[in-house]
């Protein structure tokens, strides 16, 4: 007599695709590599000093932007006579000239470890110095871009951001903790946010994502999602920030999978431009995302039904609304003018990954999509 039969319910993926075979290759170097440790939760800046100590580090220079020097001075407090030093003058787009003055601050310090506390601009600048020198790097992040998952730096040389790839930027250590982002402005926030997602959308249609790397893009989408709006409504609400802060980490260990089109198009506008990096993320989300699902609509319906919405396009544009950010280049200053530059550098510093053909008639028109605010399959905001 047969024994009871055990029922299994199978994976939403599975049940959708029943007696596909599975075939992967995980390439190797810095795509799908993340932080061999991460420590998260609310207070666990304290473990820094420890965290340091773990790392064999005698001496420790901190990275920060002006504006967080406050909480630079705050790490170097906790870590005493194990700090070589603060280096507050990160900025956005990490510019080579920033890069190399780093480099030389560092060697001059004598430190053996480096601390990048803030946002993506202290983490930039942290890889930035890390590349040629090859240094433990521990991450603190306030924002919540993911860029502390990932060895990749956009460096901004001659006026256009260029991607960099090195395991020697993958940090050691990432210290998550939500209460360093409370007070972060909305604005801030939401675009930062917008940053993450746009990392998890542009990784699902890349060939070089692992499988683990593709669970981490729906699954951060989709807690991204849902706590930026209750970060909109209450930006003081500490598990909202805690859920941001992890679909961002979601978000970094989806980017090291890869990226394509979308953040080609971002680095672009702000390297060239001067769009803030959050910022050109948002803006062009949804006009990259209703571009490439012509060509890769099975990922981008998933994503859709991660996001629990009927239409992915159109519905990331808009989440962009309700977060209160700009919906058009345009809001920046920019006008028709800088649409070629625009084409022609994003079609130069083409990866090869995008599922869509890289043309400049295709680009032409996603930007002037973005530059007017347009609602994909619908009017203008």
């Amino acid at each position: 007599m047969a024994g009871p039969r055990l029922a299994v319910r199978h994976p939403s993926h599975l049940r959708e695709a029943p007696g596909r075979a599975r075939a992967f290759e995980l390439p190797g170097g810095v795509h799908n590599a993340t932080p061999s440790r991460l420590v998260f939760g609310a207070g666990a800046l304290a473990e820094l000093p420890r965290l340091v100590g773990e790392l064999g580090g005698r001496r420790a220079l901190i990275v920060s932007t002006p504006g967080r020097r406050g909480l630079a001075d705050r790490a170097a407090a906790l870590l005493g006579d194990r700090c070589a030093g603060i280096l507050p003058e990160a900025v956005s787009q990490v510019p080579i000239e920033t890069a190399i003055r780093g480099r030389e601050l560092f060697r001059a310090s004598g430190a053996d470890v480096l601390v990048s506390i803030g946002g993506g601009a202290s983490v930039g600048l942290g890889k930035a110095i890390a590349l040629e020198t090859a240094t433990p790097v521990i991450a603190v992040p306030t924002t919540y871009s993911g860029s502390e998952m990932t060895g990749f730096c956009g460096i901004t040389i001659d006026g256009v951001k260029r991607m960099h790839t090195s395991l020697n930027m993958l940090a050691t250590c990432v210290i998550y903790d939500p209460e360093l982002s409370v007070t972060l402005p909305v604005e801030v926030s939401a675009a930062s946010a917008f940053n993450a997602l746009a990392h998890c959308v542009d990784v699902v249609y890349v060939p070089t994502a692992a499988p683990a790397m593709l669970a981490a893009a729906y699954e951060g989408a989709a807690v991204i999602a849902d706590a930026l709006p209750r970060v909109v409504r209450d930006p003081s609400d500490l598990d909202a920030r805690a859920d941001l802060l992890y679909g961002g980490m979601l978000a970094g260990a989806a980017l090291t999978g890869g990226f394509a089109l979308q953040h080609g198009l971002a680095h672009t506008l702000g390297g060239s431009f001067g769009v803030p990096h959050g910022h050109s993320h948002a803006v062009v989300l949804p006009h990259v995302a209703a571009y490439n699902a012509r060509f890769a609509p099975e990922p981008l319906a998933r994503m859709a039904r991660a996001l629990g919405v009927a239409d992915l396009a159109p519905a990331l544009f808009d989440l962009l609304v309700v977060s209160g950010l700009p919906t058009s280049l345009r809001a920046f200053g920019l006008d028709e003018g800088i649409v070629e530059r625009t084409v022609a550098i994003t079609v130069e510093t083409d990866n090869g990954l995008n599922p869509g053909p890289m043309t400049p008639e295709g680009i032409r028109a996603i930007v002037m999509d973005a530059l007017d605010g347009r609602r994909p399959g619908g009017a203008s905001a």
